[in-house]
């Protein structure tokens, strides 16, 4: 159980820096885009082009920063990103406070939030696995997961109450507080964490930054769970702006009918990620994979083919619900799983390739899908994500490997 024994005041701080910073950007949801349309008046070309850009600039800028992190002491680095993304975020209310709060500031915040995302998440990988047994690490991801997908559930709703009550930038007020929180829950972690031995400094060569792409692509398992979950992430992120289209322009849901259809599912994440070590204790880590790779991909299809009224919501909810519960079984799993591929010493520049890659990959589908719907029709667009997401169980590993050592 998930609420059961302990996993060491090491991991106990960490998750409680989770839980406070998954909430703070659950919270800011959709925030930037508001203030871009509410507050500076822009139209949906530049909103779209807002997303893009802070997607494929912080992950292009992310790129050098996998090396500089593998060399360093990662819960400094933590802390520094985390102090880095309140700096930023803080600078929007600032500014709008001031009347001074321009479209460029919005991007410009964006990349710094997205690249120093990267990192951290880089950083927190390898922290986790060096807090946490090896055979604790689906516990401790599914622990991680299922905070996350309650802050999912519980964020949009209040963030979006709390904007229509005290304004567009309050949210991004909770998100930069909720950095501050963070970096003050990873430093009371305590213990002396080791010197990496410093193998590489900058500048970095080209070898350097692409090392973390090579081990993926060089590792038969890694490269299959690589492309399966970058390119399913990619096509589920793609298709949000045509069903927010679909539902609210074609079939004239209202907001609130909207927001329900995608948030109440997230119980399913939970549900999903409670089971997780449950199931891969009795059936294996990599079968887990495999089925509930498997599973996930068969619910996206079916958006394609939503009615109106009432039947529609409750189509929405169940295949929503289907989904949401296969990736809360998944995403703990995969994510130990990873771990156990990756020797301690390669573990950021591996996790930052991946990040950078997912980020990347969702930018430029979610573009891609953006013309589709424009030139194919808003149902096509979705149907054909819907296709190729029964296309990608083909790219989950079909043999289990040998794990690594910690």
């Amino acid at each position: 159980m998930l609420a059961g024994r302990s996993l060491g005041r090491g991991f106990d701080r960490l998750w409680a820096a989770f839980a406070v910073s998954s909430l703070g950007t659950r919270l800011a949801f959709d925030a930037f885009p508001l203030i871009a349309i509410l507050v500076l008046h822009v139209g949906p070309e530049a909103v779209s082009a807002l997303a893009a850009v802070g997607m494929l600039a912080g992950a292009a800028l992310a790129v050098p920063l996998g090396p500089w992190v593998e060399f360093r002491r990662k819960r400094p680095v933590m802390i520094a990103m985390d102090l880095i993304r309140f700096a930023a975020m803080m600078s929007v209310p600032i500014a709008f406070a001031l009347g001074q709060l321009s479209f460029i500031q919005l991007a410009v915040v964006s990349v710094i939030a997205a690249a120093a995302d990267i990192a951290f998440r880089a950083a927190s990988g390898a922290c986790l696995k060096s807090l946490v047994r090896h055979e604790d690490l689906v516990l401790a991801n599914a622990r991680l997961e299922s905070t996350m997908w309650i802050a999912t559930a519980i964020g949009p709703p209040l963030g979006g109450v709390a904007i229509g009550l005290l304004g567009p930038v309050v949210t991004v007020i909770a998100d930069a507080v909720s950095f501050l929180l963070s970096a003050a829950g990873i430093g009371s972690i305590g213990g002396k964490e080791p010197e990496p031995v410093r193998r590489v400094a900058p500048p970095y060569s080209i070898v350097d930054l692409l090392a973390g792409w090579r081990y993926i692509l060089a590792h038969p398992v890694l490269r299959s769970l690589f492309l399966n979950t970058v390119l399913v992430n990619g096509l589920i992120m793609a298709t949000a702006p045509p069903l927010a289209l679909l539902m609210l322009r074609d079939l004239a849901f209202a907001p609130w009918q909207y927001g329900l259809a995608f948030g109440a599912p997230c119980v399913g994440g939970l549900i999903g990620a409670r089971l997780a070590p449950v199931l891969a204790t009795r059936f294996g880590q990599h079968n887990i994979l495999l089925a509930a790779g498997a599973l996930r991909a068969c619910w996206s299809l079916g958006l394609a083919f939503i009615p109106g009224g009432t039947a529609g919501i409750a189509v929405v909810f169940c295949l929503q619900l289907g989904l949401v519960t296969c990736a809360g079984v998944f995403n703990p799993v995969l994510a130990a799983y990873r771990l156990g591929q990756i020797e301690m010493e390669r573990t950021a520049r591996v996790l930052a390739a991946w990040s950078i890659s997912s980020l990347a990959m969702t930018a430029v589908l979610t573009a891609l899908w953006g013309v589709l719907a424009g030139l194919a029709g808003v149902r096509m667009a979705v149907a054909l994500s819907g296709v190729l997401m029964l296309l990608t169980p083909l790219l989950l590993p079909r043999r289990a490997p040998r794990m690594s050592a910690a």
